[in-house]
């Protein structure tokens, strides 16, 4: 396990709960060290963890990666060892390059870290995919179902598929609709009331704070479902103007984003970003964080007694 944040320690520990014998590997200096010898894990250094593992499970962010893997991982790395990612990134976008003998292949749980954890602890699991890039051994499909059954994602089921596929869907679901299309709308609608003179804190919990209830209901029963649960009237505005809202014009756009996933243009600006000092992505940041809702949300959330 080289790394240990959220998704390397929730792997780690549903391993070791299922029979497997876990090694963390850190640098040195790495404050995950301390909590991990306290979940009862062994921590080596990342070389000589690399050296004897037979699987290597590379819990790393995808900016992270390469220089990690071309420095500590790839010097260490035996004939017949698996490569083992919970992300296409590296792999389908080449920021890394394996040595041919041996497999490479993805386990992707479909949840965060903790979800992963506390469904494996409840006895359930989380879905996941499996994909096989390189199958040196002749049964690396084998160690992604193993490794998948080891933290609880057969529990759920899995599904699998490609690198290519697993990297381009999660890549837009991401900028289209999870975090940038939804902060997006948020911010949008927000907006849209405020500049129509209601106090900003109405706009808030009806932008932001009942998101949570509809998202809900949604990842419960599926769209469907929700539109069953809701009243009236939010029925008939999600049929009749929600469509008006996000029209062909925004699929047009989601369908320019895709492209440019596609072909690798956000990939290589991404890169470009990340390795020249991140100084638009920092602007874009701080522009992002003075929006009024953020000071909005603060006050608010400030007086709810149960968070």
């Amino acid at each position: 396990m080289i790394g240990f944040g959220a998704q390397g320690r929730a792997q780690a520990l549903n391993l070791r709960d299922s029979g497997a014998n876990v090694i963390v590997g850190l640098y040195p200096g790495s404050k995950s060290r301390a909590r991990a010898r306290r979940s009862g894990l062994r921590v080596l250094d990342t070389p000589e963890a690399v050296r004897r593992g037979d699987i290597v499970f590379l819990a790393l962010s995808d900016t992270k990666i390469p220089v990690i893997y071309r420095e500590q991982i790839a010097p260490n790395l035996g004939r017949g060892q698996t490569l083992l990612f919970a992300h296409g990134f590296a792999i389908y976008y080449r920021t890394i390059v394996p040595r041919k003998d041996v497999d490479v292949v993805m386990v992707a749980p479909k949840g965060l870290g903790p979800m992963v954890r506390r469904e494996f602890l409840r006895g359930r699991g989380a879905p996941g995919l499996i994909a096989v890039h390189q199958n040196f051994s002749r049964h690396a499909r084998r160690t992604a179902l193993a490794w998948a059954k080891g933290i609880g994602c057969t529990r759920a089921g899995v599904l699998e598929t490609t690198f290519r596929e697993e990297t381009e869907t999660d890549l837009f679901g991401e900028q289209a609709v999870l975090c940038g299309g939804t902060s997006a709308l948020i911010r949008a609608g927000f907006d849209t009331l405020v500049r129509a003179g209601y106090p900003p804190e109405l706009a808030y919990f009806e932008c932001l704070h009942e998101l949570k209830f509809i998202v809900d209901l949604i990842h419960e029963a599926g769209l469907a479902g929700m539109r069953r649960l809701i009243s009236d009237t939010a029925k008939w505005g999600e049929l009749t103007v929600g469509p008006k809202v996000i029209d062909q014009a925004v699929q047009k756009h989601m369908r320019s984003a895709l492209r440019d996933i596609r072909s690798g243009k956000f990939t290589r600006e991404f890169i470009r970003e990340m390795t020249t000092g991140g100084r638009r992505r920092a602007r874009l940041l701080r522009k992002a964080e003075r929006h009024p809702i953020e000071k909005v949300g603060a006050r608010l959330r400030s007086l709810m007694s149960w968070k």
